[in-house]
């Protein structure tokens, strides 16, 4: 295993996180506030619990979700997209460096980005609502596997996408729906029959039930189908990774 080589690559990355810093730290935390303020204190005035919880402190997985999922992606895209579009991607390629270790420095560049701010985000919300965390190794490890997992498929858009339009059109058009009709800001359970059962069929429900568990020991769907889902999610990525570096898939051409 060529450790240095991960390392180079690993500390690359997380430089240029540390460069833009208010893009990178200050707007998700800036952003979460507002849900705070706009979710919290508007419809929270109108629906004081959720199953025994406040309905501010309910919201606070679905956020630190939300903003996980979007910065795994986003960091790991670009990463990998960026030196496709400037033309360095040949010199990663020719370097000492297995695709594996590869895969390991940019997508474990993504997935402490995204650790880092959702770790930002859970310390923000204490400011707001009163949290007690009952579970906190299932939250880290939730937090821990979601990260990477949305992280290679980041990395996988990054080198499908030939444009930066297409770098995020999966993201907008996609993966953001899926988080705000995933549970993310109410319990299905609130929900009419059909539209609960529709619920069933989006994967993103599985992540926000889980990690919501780890909080209140609530959940919509039962924790080992979530940690089963995410666990097939996070193969499914590899095996597509897998796939690109043997094909040389939009990597060598």
């Amino acid at each position: 295993m060529n450790w240095n080589g991960i390392a180079a690559i690993w500390r690359f990355e997380m430089a240029r996180f540390f460069r833009s810093i208010i893009q990178s730290i200050v707007s998700p935390v800036l952003s979460t506030s507002l849900y705070f303020v706009v979710f919290g204190a508007a419809i929270g005035s109108r629906i004081p619990e959720v199953e025994g919880v406040s309905y501010g402190a309910f919201i606070v997985p679905g956020l630190i979700m939300l903003t996980v999922l979007q910065q795994a992606i986003q960091n790991a895209g670009f990463g990998i997209y960026f030196p496709k579009f400037i033309g360095t991607i040949f010199e990663v390629l020719s370097a000492p460096l297995s695709a594996f270790e590869i895969v390991i420095g940019y997508v474990g560049a993504a997935a402490v980005k995204a650790l880092l701010i959702g770790c930002i985000i859970l310390g923000t919300s204490f400011f707001f609502v009163d949290i007690t965390i009952q579970h906190p190794v299932w939250m880290i490890a939730f937090l821990l596997l979601t990260s990477i997992s949305f992280a290679l498929l980041g990395f996988i858009l990054g080198i499908w996408a030939r444009n930066f339009e297409q770098l995020n059109l999966v993201p907008l058009l996609v993966v953001t729906p899926l988080v705000f009709l995933g549970g993310s800001f109410y319990s299905i359970t609130m929900l009419p029959p059909i539209w609960q059962t529709i619920s069933m069929f989006n994967p993103v429900l599985y992540l926000v039930s889980g990690f919501r568990w780890s909080f209140f020991g609530m959940a919509d769907v039962p924790v080992a189908a979530s940690l089963a889902a995410i666990l097939l999610f996070t193969a499914l990525c590899l095996g597509v990774v897998w796939w690109m570096f043997r094909t040389g898939y939009r990597l060598k051409s």
